[in-house]
């Protein structure tokens, strides 16, 4: 099997997967009431009921990441470099998903679409030393996502999860659907070929997807993004075509045959006769450009970890 390390990709992608946290919590001693007077208790604060109008309060920060945890009217929001920060859900905060043509639409939505994962841009006010969010905003395909990998995982945030932060945002790190290839570490690359205007896999091409799968299994958290190529012959909405068809038989044949779970596999594009491996002008150059990918994908939020 041919794999590639660290090969660059200029592709925009979509992704989603979830691994369950792990940890445990032992329980506290309970001191003697003379100990308790020299220990300095944890700091409580206790909030009021959310205000009804927030077009007085003070701006806050603007807050970009993804929702790390849920619980009634608290969310907790986890930045590309780890920072987390906590915010109110007031019945007043307006909360809508984008999408349609250039991202123009938009839908208002409750707060029970705010789910574990999900990227969001959040912008705050300032209330009794906390931030309430004022506007929530986030794609709709992003939500299609998180709602997708709730479902199938069951999510759920119990007090003692909620304690073990650290799991925590790395599990939600994993959930979250990011969207540019920069914030991924390429671990490797396997290209399986093809015959012109053919998407069949030879038996050679089934080997090594399913070699690649295996070292895939061997990655902490990887995930597997799947892109189609063709050479220059023929128009563009024929290549783009067929690019996309290989682009899903190549994923099909992983699901199926080499037992890839669908919820680690990002979502696979045909990219036509763009990024040609080699010439065009020549029969072996074209040769090496009629190819899918299959790209071995780590969140640096959570690589090395």
């Amino acid at each position: 099997m041919k794999i590639n390390s660290h090969k660059p990709l200029g592709l925009a992608l979509v992704a989603a997967m979830a691994l369950p946290a792990s940890g445990s919590l032992s329980a506290q001693e309970l001191r003697p009431a003379s100990a308790q007077a020299n220990v300095q208790t944890d700091r409580i604060d206790v909030y009021g009921t959310l205000p009804s109008d927030l077009s007085g309060l003070e701006d806050g920060p603007e807050i970009d990441g993804f929702i790390s945890q849920r619980r009634g009217r608290e969310m907790q929001v986890t930045a590309e470099n780890g920072q987390s920060t906590t915010v109110f859900v007031a019945d007043t905060t307006d909360i809508r998903a984008r999408g349609g043509f250039l991202g123009l639409g938009r839908t208002e939505l409750g707060r029970d679409s705010l789910l574990n994962g999900l990227p969001v841009t959040v912008e705050t006010v300032q209330w009794e030393g906390g931030l309430v969010a004022s506007r929530v905003r986030f794609k709709d395909d992003d939500l299609e996502t998180a709602a997708m990998i709730r479902g199938a995982t069951n999510q759920r945030f119990t007090e003692n999860e909620m304690a073990i932060e650290e799991n925590a945002v790395a599990t939600e790190a994993l959930r979250g659907r990011v969207a540019n290839i920069d914030q991924y570490n390429v671990r490797g690359t396997a290209n399986v070929y093809f015959d012109t205007g053919k998407w069949n896999l030879t038996p050679a091409s089934q080997r090594e997807l399913c070699d690649t799968a295996r070292e895939a299994g061997g990655m902490d958290n990887a995930l597997l993004l799947v892109v189609g190529y063709t050479d220059d012959v023929g128009d563009y909405d024929y290549n783009q075509t067929l690019s996309e068809r290989r682009a899903g038989r190549v994923v099909n044949y992983l699901q199926q045959q080499c037992d890839w779970q669908p919820w680690r596999m990002l979502t696979p594009t045909g990219m036509a006769e763009a990024d040609p491996l080699a010439d065009n002008t020549t029969p072996a150059g074209r040769a090496q450009n009629r190819r899918v990918s299959v790209n071995i994908l780590v969140s640096k939020a959570v690589d090395n970890m």
